[in-house]
């Protein structure tokens, strides 16, 4: 029994990684997003509304910063990677009722790129769009600014994940993850919120954990 418990916990990384990459695949191309409802051995469920994204890297990730700002800019993978990062340590609430303990991501603090793209007067809010061709996601311009805000790279100590939405995702500590939006590939600024994917469908759009959406979560702090 003590050879097999042994032997189990020397398989258990290796089995969590294949079944995180499985889930991953299959979800990628899942046009029925029911996928979703399979959690994986970290806690995470996998979702998607497009019925496929590509897979980015490197070579072909781009990063767009425009809207009413003064220097809109394109930045890469090894750019956002020279940038000074942000390591936050935080709860992971979703707004369908999983949560996931201590959850580390790692970043550029979002505020960083609006401060280097030179934000103009009058701009209110913030856009993001992903390269999944169908998400979006806004925050107001005070939201955004916040040092809990990041443009992630890195998740549970490892570059973020195509099925997590790598290269690149956006990571908004205090609030529901759906506002964290997988695949970024914009960020805009705007002169007022614009309505995401699923605010569009009823949900809040100022989604602080354990303040909206009629849930009573403790707050991700």
């Amino acid at each position: 029994m003590l050879g097999l418990g042994a032997a189990g916990l020397v398989a258990a990384p290796l089995l969590q990684r294949t079944l995180e990459s499985g889930l991953g695949a299959v979800a990628g191309k899942d046009p029925t997003g029911l996928t979703g409802l399979l959690p994986n051995g970290g806690g995470f469920r996998y979702y998607s509304v497009a019925s496929s994204v590509p897979a980015k890297g490197a070579a072909d990730y781009r990063l767009k910063v425009d809207g009413l700002v003064d220097r809109p800019a394109t930045y890469t993978l090894d750019a956002l990677r020279g940038m000074e990062q942000t390591r936050t340590v935080r709860d992971v609430q979703c707004v369908t009722g999983w949560r996931v303990p201590s959850t580390p991501f790692e970043g550029v603090r979002l505020s960083a790129l609006l401060d280097a793209a030179g934000v103009r007067p009058g701009a209110r809010a913030v856009r993001f769009t992903c390269f999944d061709g169908t998400y979006s996601e806004s925050l107001t311009l005070a939201q955004a600014r916040r040092a809990d805000v990041l443009v992630a790279l890195r998740m549970n100590d490892k570059p973020v994940s195509h099925a997590h939405g790598g290269p690149v995702r956006l990571y908004v500590a205090p609030m529901y993850f759906y506002k964290s939006a997988k695949w970024l590939s914009g960020i805009t600024v705007t002169d007022s919120v614009r309505p995401g994917y699923w605010e569009k469908l009823g949900y809040d759009v100022d989604a602080w954990v354990g303040r909206s959406n009629g849930r009573d979560d403790a707050p991700t702090v």
